[in-house]
């Protein structure tokens, strides 16, 4: 006897019933008249009086703006010094890698590692995933809808993690030694390495998961 086949499951959005999530304090609500929610609809929450989206305005061309100048804020991030050194003894400019190799050198191989986790390693794959995340978004794909999102949620818990670059930065000015007259002057360096790091976490906020989703999704093609 031949096996039944299961009924195809099939999920339904929050647009196609009606329905809007305030970003403000989460309400679920429905349009007044039943009718279903459209892009440039100037609803309002019932609770907080927030403007509602079915989805974040402008999603993918901020996300894109910030992973571009993410990307280009890089290689100067890392490359130009972060800051420079003078005492009696002369004059010295430190970038990250240079650091990263001190450290290595010096025996410090757990804090090499870590600096070049959190200074080098999370950023680019940040931008990364971010970058697959808004080009499938963009192409409106609906294939592998539940790993893309895990992905997702990988980018937003290691943004919780990223001001530890920043904090490398000031581990990095901590491990110079000063003479008795020694002074320290941050370089552009430091600016290009704080600015990626903004960038990749306002990356984030401004892209819309739901883009991941399509209205209506089969349950065999969440794999």
């Amino acid at each position: 006897m031949k096996k039944a086949r299961a009924p195809r499951q099939v999920f339904s959005s929050g647009r196609c019933s009606g329905l809007y999530n305030c970003a403000t304090c989460g309400l679920v609500s429905q349009r007044a008249d039943g009718r279903r929610p459209q892009d440039g609809d100037a609803a309002h929450c019932p609770r907080c009086d927030s403007p509602l989206h079915v989805r974040v305005p402008d999603s993918l061309e901020r996300t894109w703006a910030c992973l571009l100048a993410a990307l280009l804020l890089y290689a100067p991030a890392n490359l130009m010094p972060i800051m420079s050194t003078a005492n009696a003894f002369g004059h010295n400019e430190h970038t990250i890698l240079g650091g990263i190799g001190e450290l290595w050198n010096a025996g410090s191989w757990g804090l090499a590692v870590i600096v070049f986790v959190a200074s080098i390693a999370v950023p680019i794959l940040k931008i990364a995933i971010l970058s697959f995340l808004a080009l499938t978004a963009q192409r409106c794909s609906c294939a592998n809808g539940l790993p893309r999102t895990r992905l997702f949620r990988l980018v937003e818990a290691v943004g919780h993690w990223s001001m530890l670059d920043v904090y490398v930065v000031v581990l990095l000015v901590g491990m110079v030694q000063f003479g008795p007259f020694g002074e320290v002057e941050p370089e552009p360096g430091l600016l290009a390495f704080g600015a990626v790091v903004v960038l990749t976490m306002l990356a984030s906020a401004s892209f819309d998961p739901r883009l991941l989703w399509p209205d209506e999704i089969d349950a065999s093609s969440h794999a």
